[in-house]
C-alpha cells in the first residue's frame, strides 16, 4: 500500500534525512547492514551505528543486532519525499538550466533539504507534472507511490531482442554523457542486432574502446556497438514480443 508523503512538523536534519535515503535505496525487503550503510553513505561504520540508535530511538527506523537497519512507515515517508525533491531537483537542473551530468547530482544533493513543500509544488507544476528524473528513476508523488524501475540489463539481452531504456545508472557523469551521445537515454526504444550489421571502421573503434561490445540500433537509426561495460549501466523494460 502506498505510503502518505507528510511534512514533518520538525525538519530534521540533511544528515539525519540522508540516512534515511541511503536506507530505503538499498533495503530491497530486507535490513541494511551497517557496512553497506557506511559503504553508501562513506562513513565509519562507527558513526552508523551511533546514528541508527537515534534513528530508531525517534521511531524512523528498527534495529535488528546482527542484521542492520529497517525504515518504519514514518521513515519510508521522510526518505519518500526527500528522493521526491532530489529527482524533481535533478529534472529542473538538466532540462530548465542545462546543468551537465557532473553537476547534476551534487547540486540536487544540497538543495533537496531545504526547498518548502509550496516550492515543490511549483516544481512539479512547471515540470508538468513529471514520473521521472532524467536518469529514468521514478519520482515518488505526494501520496508516495513510486512506479516500477526497470531490473533487466542491456548487456543481458540477446540479439532480435526489443526493448524501452528505463533507467541509467547514475554513479558516472561521463558515462552517462558517452550514453547520451549514443541516444540510450530513457524512453527510447532499442533492438539488439547482429554485430555484421556494423560498419567496419565502428566495429574497429568501439572494440578498442570497450569489452565485449554488443551491437544495438536504437530509435531505428543506424546500428552502433556498445561495450559490455557500458550495457551493464543501462536498464530496459522488454518489449511484448
Amino acid at each position: 500500500m502506498a505510503q502518505t508523503i507528510q511534512e514533518p512538523s520538525a525538519r530534521l536534519s540533511p544528515s539525519t534525512e540522508d540516512y534515511l535515503k541511503a536506507i530505503y535505496k538499498l533495503e530491497e525487503g530486507d535490513p541494511v547492514p551497517t557496512k553497506a550503510l557506511a559503504g553508501e553513505l562513506e562513513i565509519a561504520a562507527a558513526s552508523v551505528t551511533g546514528m541508527t540508535k537515534r534513528l530508531a530511538e525517534r521511531g524512523l527506523i528498527e534495529r535488528e543486532p546482527y542484521k542492520g537497519a529497517t525504515l518504519t512507515d514514518a521513515g519510508t515517508k521522510v526518505a519518500l519525499e526527500v528522493i521526491r525533491h532530489h529527482r524533481l531537483l535533478e529534472l529542473y537542473l538538466k532540462e530548465e538550466i542545462g546543468h551537465s551530468w557532473e553537476e547534476l547530482h551534487e547540486e540536487a544533493e544540497r538543495l533537496e533539504h531545504h526547498i518548502s513543500e509550496a516550492f515543490e509544488d511549483r516544481l512539479d507544476e512547471l515540470l508538468d507534472h513529471p514520473t521521472r528524473d532524467p536518469h529514468g528513476h521514478p519520482i515518488p508523488t505526494r501520496s508516495g507511490e513510486v512506479e516500477e524501475t526497470a531490473t533487466q540489463r542491456l548487456a543481458d539481452l540477446e540479439d532480435g531482442d526489443r526493448a524501452v531504456v528505463g533507467h541509467l545508472s547514475d554513479k558516472n557523469p561521463a558515462l552517462l554523457e558517452h550514453l547520451e551521445e549514443c541516444g540510450l537515454m530513457p524512453g527510447a526504444s532499442l533492438e539488439v542486432t547482429e554485430a555484421q550489421e556494423v560498419t567496419e571502421a565502428q566495429e574497429v573503434a568501439e572494440a578498442q574502446a570497450f569489452e565485449e561490445p554488443i551491437a544495438v540500433r536504437v530509435e531505428g537509426g543506424e546500428p552502433q556497438l556498445v561495450g559490455r561495460v557500458v550495457a551493464r549501466s543501462v536498464f530496459v523494460f522488454l518489449a511484448a514480443s
